[in-house]
């Protein structure tokens, strides 16, 4: 019994050793960015960030945010409506599809969903030129401009969003006892009214879980800024960050800075809702 017993407090703390050693390899890179964030670029150069004792500075925060040069707020405010866009829609969308795919029997159900699981797979890479020569076309034939607009990038964030909250709803209504559905029709309750006011408040932690997955996904692109934003006014917070690159030199304090400040808002948006974002998780559970 005592041999068990210290098998098994033996096993807990290796567990606890190779959880911390994982969590601190994790983090490392964000300790790293920011150390060279605060740290002089001279020092940095010279010494690396990697040190103790150090002098901390914030002239490359104050730099990134008061020169002309970078408009971080800008980038901000693009930002903000393109990841607020691209979060809406495919949230509405997927959760009344997956309402569907959850308490609804058609024909080919499965192939469909079998599709959109497909779709999650399918790399960006892989589609960004039809899709850009579909925005062509777009505006050739209806006059409407997608390329080099934020409404145009919210769309194709939106599309790319949709078959994986498809994918999460699904699984997190699949948790929800049928019977509460059942006896809401029983009352003669539409499907509307059952999803709308049933459904979805019991499903609020998976609503925020998708949301914040959603948002910070958006809010990090850099692949689409590139490719489908062309004019500086329409840049996101990750382009305005790349123009912190010099062409013939780069000072990494100041990339530095204005990495930590672009990842600002999805990290105390993480904080605020991390109660509601590990209780959402669990929509990515087996059951389907």
């Amino acid at each position: 019994m005592k041999i068990a017993i210290q098998r098994i407090k033996w096993t807990n703390i290796f567990l606890n050793i190779l959880i911390w050693g994982f969590a601190v390899l994790w983090i490392s890179p964000f300790i790293g960015i920011f150390m060279t964030s605060v740290l002089p670029y001279r020092e940095v150069i010279l010494y690396g960030w990697l040190r103790i004792p150090f002098d901390i500075s914030l002239s490359n925060y104050i730099t990134v945010l008061t020169d002309p040069l970078y408009d971080l707020a800008k980038g901000y405010k693009n930002s903000l409506i393109v990841a607020s866009i691209g979060t809406i829609i495919p949230m509405f969308l997927a959760a009344l599809t997956a309402y569907g795919f959850t308490y609804f029997n058609f024909t080919l159900k499965t192939l469909l969903f079998g599709l959109i699981l497909f779709m999650l797979t399918v790399p960006q890479q892989l589609v960004v030129i039809p899709l850009f020569k579909l925005y062509i076309d777009i505006e050739k034939t209806f006059g409407i401009q997608l390329i080099d607009s934020l409404i145009g990038i919210s769309l194709l964030h939106s599309a790319w969003g949709i078959s994986w909250l498809i994918f999460f709803f699904k699984n997190y209504f699949s948790l929800i006892p049928k019977s509460i559905t059942d006896a809401a029709k029983v009352d003669g309750a539409s499907d509307l009214t059952i999803f709308f006011r049933i459904i979805l408040p019991i499903a609020i932690p998976g609503v925020i879980a998708g949301s914040l997955i959603q948002f910070t996904w958006v809010w990090n692109d850099l692949f689409y800024a590139l490719i489908f934003l062309i004019s500086p006014d329409k840049y996101v917070i990750t382009r305005e960050v790349l123009n912190i690159k010099g062409q013939y030199h780069v000072d990494w304090g100041l990339l530095s800075a204005g990495s930590i400040i672009a990842m600002t808002l999805p990290l105390v948006i993480y904080i605020l809702f991390n109660k509601y974002f590990i209780k959402g998780v669990v929509g990515w559970g087996v059951k389907a």
